[in-house]
């Protein structure tokens, strides 16, 4: 009996070491920039302890690294006539099977431009992948169940670079860009983990006037704990909205901190903020925080807690750079009353449950929104109006200051991916908008006569690419049952975000000539195709002007990628 027992404690803590040491494996497929396999690609597998694993790829470029410890491992991919490519931080565990894609690129390819440095909206909006430590990105390891934990493209490539030139304004009152502008933006990668950016934008004055002008530098850095810290100095300058006006020019500087990072397995922060320092018709001061919380209760279930400060932008889903992207794209945004100015003060709060089922997302939020001295938008040509209105020089739109929004609501959300070139997404908001209560107010009145009001809104917005044209499209158009200076939900940043009424986008890749180097595309940004939302107000010298929800603009231009 003695004996039994031995051999039943023995077994008993073997059998669980055993367990906890089982295998797991690395594989993944090695190509080139236009995806054609590479055969014969060596594949370094690094552990923690300095053991090395080389295995080859096969015809296909598939290879495979099996019997494996669980740890952290580094992949160093290297082929005759291409730069080598390292992925680092790979975690594996007990049984696992991870696939780490790796794309390889010639000394040429890695100086070339590519696509926009902050491109269009991924998936990744709804928030699915999480951030870690170990692996990023990363869904869930599930045993005996393969996991994409790494795909290298010409995102890896050092030196990234980008030239727009657009003509058209988006006629969002004053403070909006200028009727013709240069954009430029380069990012340049640091010791593999940081990067360094450049970008702005440049407008052209008119009657030689100083134009408006973005500039922003940021650097960020990915740590080996998973935080990706980010620091960036945001300069603006803007021209006077009339001349009669003396010292409005404003200028403002930004300092604005970032951080992200994952706790455990099933939550994710992001946090930061923006001190703005601002100098028009005097000064004012302004802190913009911002952050959020994302609890990962399944792989296809995410909670979460969001906090802003400013409007989000629609740049980014469009990929038009226009300006520099920044967390906190919005601002400042000013208005006068009485010569007085007066900085918009914004704070949303939002609870939202996001579902993946298949190829359908679905998203349920709740929100609270309080904006104080909102800056409000006309169309028409207007003077000073007894200080109560800042004119766009570039657009004929002007902005003024509306009431104080305090509003809750609901949005619901459904988008679906019909194929793989063809997306559909629905968007539902109930909520608080700014309405004026009686027609041909004057201009002076209208902060008096605006009062709150609650509406229904409904968005349909299709985008894909055509298959053979490459040509990437988004077409929108948002209802709302009544009269409205303001949007319903004006902080969405979900997937079924969309300006009021008919947008049309459009991004047409060119052909390169051969006298010019890396990838040029066509731009036309159509927003309130049909003009809708204008209210009528009378200006001070009897005629008549228009406050709108969005004003209609046609901008377009050419975007160079190198």
């Amino acid at each position: 009996m003695r004996k039994l027992w031995l051999l039943a404690i023995t077994l008993g803590l073997v059998l669980p070491a055993s367990a906890a040491t089982k295998p797991a494996s690395i594989s993944g497929y090695v190509r080139n920039g236009s995806g054609t396999p590479q055969m014969g690609a060596a594949v370094e597998v690094l552990g923690a302890a300095a053991r090395t694993l080389k295995v080859f790829t096969d015809e296909n470029g598939f290879y495979s690294a099996p019997g494996l410890l669980p740890g952290v491992y580094s992949v160093k991919v290297s082929a005759p006539s291409f730069l080598p490519s390292l992925r680092e931080r790979i975690g594996l565990r007990a049984g696992t099977a991870v696939i780490v894609n790796v794309t390889l690129n010639t000394l040429f390819e890695a100086i070339q431009m590519v696509g926009p440095l902050r491109g269009p909206t991924e998936e990744d909006d709804w928030k699915w992948t999480l951030r870690s430590a170990s692996n990023r990105p990363i869904l869930r390891m599930l045993d005996g169940s393969p996991v994409l934990a790494s795909k290298s493209d010409k995102d890896d490539q050092s030196l990234k670079a980008s030239l727009s030139f657009v003509a058209g304004s988006p006629s969002q009152g004053y403070g909006s860009a200028s009727d013709v502008s240069t954009g430029f933006s380069v990012e340049h990668s640091l010791f593999s983990t940081g990067t360094l950016a450049l970008n702005g934008n440049v407008g052209y004055g008119m009657g030689g006037g100083v134009p408006n002008a973005v500039l922003r530098t940021s650097y960020s850095h990915k740590l080996g704990n998973g935080s990706e810290p980010q620091v960036a100095f945001t300069v603006r300058r803007l021209a006077a909205p009339d001349a009669n006006l003396h010292g409005t020019a404003l200028q403002a500087l930004a300092l604005s901190t970032s951080d992200r990072f994952a706790v455990g397995e099933v939550l994710e922060l992001k946090f930061g903020s923006e001190l703005q320092t601002i100098q028009f018709m005097g000064r004012v001061n302004a802190v913009k925080p911002f952050g959020s919380a994302s609890l990962h209760l399944s792989p296809n279930t995410v909670v979460e807690y969001a906090y802003a400060s400013a409007v989000p932008n629609s740049r980014m889903e469009k990929g038009f750079d226009s300006a520099p992207a920044d967390l906190s794209e919005s601002g400042p945004r000013m208005s006068i009353a009485g010569f007085a100015p007066s900085l918009e003060r914004a704070h949303h709060q939002e609870l939202s449950l996001s579902r993946r089922i298949g190829k359908t997302n679905l998203q349920v939020a709740f929100f609270s929104d309080r904006v104080g001295n909102p800056a409000l938008t006309g169309v028409g040509d207007v003077g000073i109006e007894n200080g109560e209105v800042l004119a766009d020089i570039y657009s004929g739109t002007f902005t003024y200051q509306g009431s104080d929004l305090n509003t809750r609501g609901l949005r619901a959300v459904l988008q679906r991916k019909i194929s793989s070139d063809l997306t559909a997404t629905l968007d539902y908001a109930y909520g608080g908008v700014l309405e004026l209560g009686k027609p041909d107010v004057e201009i002076q009145a209208i902060r008096q006569e605006l009062s709150l009001q609650r509406r229904h809104a409904m968005a349909a917005k299709l985008s894909g690419t055509l298959p053979r044209a490459k040509t990437r499209w988004i077409a929108s158009y948002r209802w709302i049952n009544g009269q409205a200076l303001t949007p319903v939900d004006m902080f969405n940043a979900s997937a079924g975000q969309a300006d009021p009424f008919l947008n049309i986008f459009l991004r047409q890749p060119i052909p390169c000539l051969g006298f010019l180097p890396g990838k040029v595309e066509a731009l036309v940004d159509i927003r309130n195709l049909l003009a809708q939302g204008y209210v009528p107000v009378m200006a001070g010298d009897g005629r008549t002007v228009y406050l709108v929800q969005s004003a209609r603009a046609i901008r377009g231009g050419l975007a160079f990628t190198f």
